[in-house]
């Protein structure tokens, strides 16, 4: 008897649409300072420095927040402007703790302020004066293409994708500040 071998379909596994789009995607990487944070997180657990443990708690705490918000925390520059933030906050507490005649809460708050200084001083941005030198030569250029000269494009022109401070630490305020200096009638 001759037998005829039959051709063994495969069954196929079935894997929606998105199921399939969003097992794709890698997260993005997390910034460096964050990392650092996580890690000084685990330091802080290891020594029982309850102080630094609360404050980046709190910090960790903000970001997750933040990543469930439309602009979550991705750069180093996000996080350093949230460490800023929680630093003038904790500075204002501090005073207002003086005010009211509250001593132990206010060396509460300027210890919190100290343990974010650590961090904001550890990070590393773009100087004034190169700011005002990639600035100047900037509006130089635009002046040269025939562009318009006024904030919002020359802003956009350093800061935008492409433009001279994009990936960059450096402060948009700082720059921002600069252009409107440059362009000021002298």
């Amino acid at each position: 008897m001759l037998r005829i071998a039959r051709p063994r379909l495969l069954r196929r596994s079935y894997v929606c649409q998105q199921c399939l789009y969003s097992a794709s995607a890698a997260p993005p990487p997390a910034p460096p300072l964050l990392l650092k944070l996580r890690s000084d997180l685990k330091d802080a657990m290891k020594a029982k420095d309850t102080n630094r443990l609360n404050v980046l708690r709190s910090l960790l705490a903000e970001v997750t927040n933040a990543a469930k918000t439309p602009s979550p925390i991705k750069s180093d520059m996000q996080l350093l402007s949230l460490l800023r933030k929680r630093a003038a906050a904790s500075k204002a507490a501090a005073s207002e703790f003086q005010g009211a005649g509250r001593a132990d809460l206010k060396e509460k708050e300027e210890a919190q302020t100290s343990v974010l200084d650590e961090y904001i001083g550890g990070m590393d941005v773009v100087g004034e004066d190169e700011i005002k030198r990639v600035v100047r030569e900037r509006i130089r250029q635009l002046q040269g293409d025939g562009i318009k000269l006024d904030l919002g494009n020359v802003v956009k022109a350093l800061l935008g994708p492409g433009g001279d401070f994009d990936g960059k630490p450096v402060e948009r305020g700082d720059v921002a500040k600069e252009v409107k200096s440059a362009l000021a009638p002298s």
